[in-house]
């Protein structure tokens, strides 16, 4: 939108504080509106905590004061879509050319490979901050790039992996995250 200043404005996230909470909250939107028009249930998994500590300032204003997480937690979402378990991993990238694989875990990978495994469906969808982009990563090539860097050391996948052989995901008002067109395309090309 242009104002009589001539000043462009834009929607971007400024605020880098929060940056992993908007694909989380996007996502969450999105699963929200394919419930409610029946195309899939798939909800965020909660994280197991142990709760040691709770104080009572009154009785309808408890609060937690110490909690440690009881294992660790596996992925993000899971759910079934057109008869298939999908499981997946959400994760925000600052970087400009790569995505590190320290931002996934060791037993997310084991975790996801284990789905796969038994029929269901793993993946991760990425967003890519500084290019407002996103992408569905499948299984595949994440295991391509993590067994690589168990042999010769590569920490990362470069950007130019992602714009050709991953599944854009396309960003809108509802769903806000259309990722179940991408599922679609990783399903057919299983097959």
């Amino acid at each position: 939108m242009n104002f009589p200043t001539k000043k462009k404005t834009t929607n971007k996230i400024n605020n880098k504080a929060n940056l992993g909470m908007v694909l989380e909250d996007m996502i969450n939107q999105t699963n929200e509106f394919y419930i409610n028009a029946n195309l899939a249930i798939i909800h965020k998994k909660p994280t197991p905590i142990q709760i040691v500590k709770v104080d009572y300032p009154m009785r309808s204003k408890a609060v937690i004061t110490e909690a440690y997480y009881k294992t660790p937690s596996t992925t993000d979402y899971n759910g079934v879509y057109k008869g298939y378990y999908i499981d997946f991993e959400a994760k925000e990238n600052h970087n400009k050319t790569l995505f590190p694989l320290r931002n996934i875990h060791p037993h997310q990978v084991k975790h996801l490979n284990q789905i796969v495994a038994h029929g269901g469906i793993g993946f991760l969808i990425v967003a890519w901050n500084h290019y407002n982009e996103f992408y569905l990563l499948p299984l595949d090539i994440l295991n391509e790039f993590w067994n690589q860097a168990q042999d010769d050391g590569r920490k990362s996948i470069p950007y130019s992996i992602f714009k050709e052989k991953c599944i854009p995901i396309k960003e809108g008002y509802a769903p806000r995250l259309d990722y179940l067109k991408a599922v679609d395309i990783l399903i057919k090309n299983q097959i």
